[in-house]
């Protein structure tokens, strides 16, 4: 496969970008070879600069639920950009998403649409700490929640100590206002809630944990969360950038039954625009401006572009049968690839919830990011390498989820099957 032009792009690029990049990820330092520089993208396929075709389960890290340049949202954002890009004012897409989504999904509302899952994220701390006055952050190692200065941070020495930050930049006041806990570990959350629950704003999780692997936790988990919430007044944040409307329209609240206080969400509510929103109740959500004290603002917040992509977007989604027949199709691409794994006896796992899928090198469930063998890596970058030359693409880090979309037809599948099998037929050679 000939990836010339990328890697001459890329070359260039770094003379413009940190690494050559605009995000870490795409610099492709966990896998090898140049990054693939895309050009086009159809359905379940992109094509890139050196007009290579790859059926993509990266989807835009997700929220390409339709696949690549639906057609319904393609015409809902041109026919919208010859009226204009961007106002700075309300304007009647707003509210037509907004009754969309609020009509249709139970567990939240009133929401506020910002430009990303990461500003969502930040917003929805800042709100948190509002309504109750507190000021420190309970989250979980192995959940990402963007590049929220207080976020990024790593658990300190012991259990229940504050954390420590994982980047440059962040003053050392910052992490320690958040507690890093393992996942699955109610007593930990007991300790620590009995320690500081008079100081603790929010527990913040990803209900899907699945940017450090596919941590699926029980549904008793994510329940008893919700119980010692309120047992210490403390308020539960769902993050639920990644499973919002991937895991079905009403998210992670809707599959496991569970009503959080305060969910966040990402790109996939605007067709893959640069979008984000966060929601709660109406009690909750009376503490942002201007109706309360919270204040947060975006001039491209729900900008005409992204919200017309959204509409689009939402009315395919609220088709019936959507999600189940989407699931039904996610396991059984699943299911053969991992038939032949269990045949040969190669060392494979695939756990899977709704339309989302993670590769690990075991046989044993994985609930917590200390359970993922450093080393598996390894055998990620070569699968990695492997796909890439049979045209089939993955996100290139073996800590990344992938995604099944709408787009995805059966043959789509069974030829990605295929070009899988044969990549880990050279893995475990």
């Amino acid at each position: 496969m000939k990836r010339e032009t990328s890697a001459q792009l890329f070359e260039e690029a770094k003379t413009y970008f940190p690494g050559g990049v605009n995000s870490p990820v795409r610099a492709f330092k966990s896998v090898s070879g140049p990054p693939v520089f895309v050009k086009e993208g159809r359905g379940a396929r992109f094509y890139d600069e050196d007009d290579n075709e790859f059926i993509d389960f990266c989807c835009s890290w997700g929220p390409l639920i339709l696949g690549h340049n639906n057609e319904k949202v393609r015409n809902a954002v041109l026919d919208t950009v010859k009226k204009g890009t961007s106002f700075g004012t309300p304007t009647r897409l707003g509210n037509v998403i907004g009754q969309l989504i609020l009509d249709n999904n139970p567990y939240i509302e009133k929401l506020r649409f910002v430009s990303s899952g990461t500003e969502a994220v930040m917003s929805a701390l800042r709100l948190a700490r509002g309504v109750t006055g507190k000021s420190k952050v309970i989250k979980f190692d192995g959940c990402y929640h963007g590049h929220v200065d207080s976020l990024l941070v790593k658990a300190g020495s012991g259990l229940a100590t504050f954390g420590v930050s994982t980047s440059a930049g962040i003053p050392e006041s910052f992490a320690k206002e958040t507690i890093v806990l393992p996942l699955n570990d109610l007593d930990a959350i007991d300790e620590t809630l009995q320690k500081h629950g008079d100081d603790i704003a929010c527990i913040i999780i990803e209900p899907v944990p699945a940017n450090n692997g596919l941590l699926l936790q029980d549904a008793s988990y994510l329940k008893a969360l919700r119980e010692k919430c309120d047992e210490h007044c403390v308020l539960l944040i769902f993050d639920e950038v990644i499973s919002g409307f991937r895991v079905g329209f009403g998210g992670a609240a809707g599959y496991y039954g569970i009503q959080p206080d305060i969910i966040t969400y990402g790109k996939i509510i605007g067709g893959g625009m640069p979008v984000g929103a966060y929601g709660a109740s109406k009690g909750i959500m009376k503490y942002i401006s201007p109706d309360g004290p919270v204040y947060q603002a975006g001039t491209l917040s729900a900008n005409p572009v992204a919200m017309s992509a959204g509409i689009a977007m939402i009315e395919q989604l609220l088709a019936p049968d959507f999600y189940t027949d989407l699931e039904a199709k996610t396991k059984a691409f699943i299911s053969d690839i991992l038939s032949y794994c269990d045949e040969k006896g190669y060392e494979v796992t695939i756990p899977s919830i709704g339309s989302i899928f993670w590769i690990a090198f075991t046989k044993s469930r994985i609930t917590k990011a200390d359970q993922i063998d450093a080393a598996s890596m390894e055998k990620f970058k070569v699968l990695h390498h492997e796909l890439l030359q049979k045209g089939v693409y993955l996100g290139p880090s073996g800590y990344e989820v992938g995604f099944v979309s709408a787009a995805h037809t059966k043959e789509d599948l069974a030829e990605a099957a295929t070009k899988m099998k044969a990549a880990f037929d050279v893995v475990f050679a």
